[in-house]
């Protein structure tokens, strides 16, 4: 008798349980959400991505075309896929003192497994994910870019001293002719 019992149990528990699934699915069907999903290739125009959207690494810019990116090679260390490279020079700044200088930031796209851990780790904050997400190409030599884009003012500019300041006119003195003389 106790077999009987259960098996009507457990009938009841689960045309409750339809019950509930459907009545959520009623109210959303009565009560529509917002529209999430993106008609992608139709409005590839319009399409914007939501700001945690980890797209591609970049190197960010100024309006100065300059970035703070110093050579540090952190970013580097911390790609546990090694997608990232670093090649540096040296070079002799106003003071004489000799000082790193980035003469390629290499990013390769087709190793990146977009974990974030060059951004988090950069400690001048000068890689962001960008909004970049057609990433399709024939060619995989395409997926290699150099970040740090020609006309950087980072990359190799020699700096010119400053002048040094004229020196100082020294004080003239008249000679006042003496009436006794």
């Amino acid at each position: 008798m106790n077999s009987v019992a259960q098996y009507f149990s457990d009938i009841f528990k689960a045309i409750r349980s339809l019950w509930k699934g459907l009545m959520v699915t009623g109210y959303y069907f009565v009560h529509p959400k917002q529209i999430v999903t993106q008609q992608y290739p139709e409005n590839r125009k319009t399409l914007e991505m939501f700001d945690r959207f980890k797209g591609e690494v970049i190197l960010v810019h100024d309006t100065d075309n300059t970035h703070k990116c110093n050579g540090c090679g952190i970013c580097q260390l911390n790609c546990p896929n090694g997608s990232i490279e670093i090649i540096t020079d040296s070079a002799v700044n106003e003071d004489g003192k000799s000082e790193r200088i980035i003469d390629k930031h290499i990013y390769h796209l087709s190793m990146c497994t977009f974990c974030g851990l060059c951004v988090k780790s950069c400690p001048s904050n000068a890689l962001a994910f960008s909004q970049e997400f057609e990433h399709a190409v024939f060619d995989r030599q395409k997926l290699t870019k150099v970040l740090n884009q020609p006309g950087s003012k980072i990359k190799k500019e020699p700096k010119v001293p400053k002048p040094a300041p004229a020196p100082a006119p020294t004080p003239v003195t008249e000679e006042v002719p003496n009436p006794a003389n």
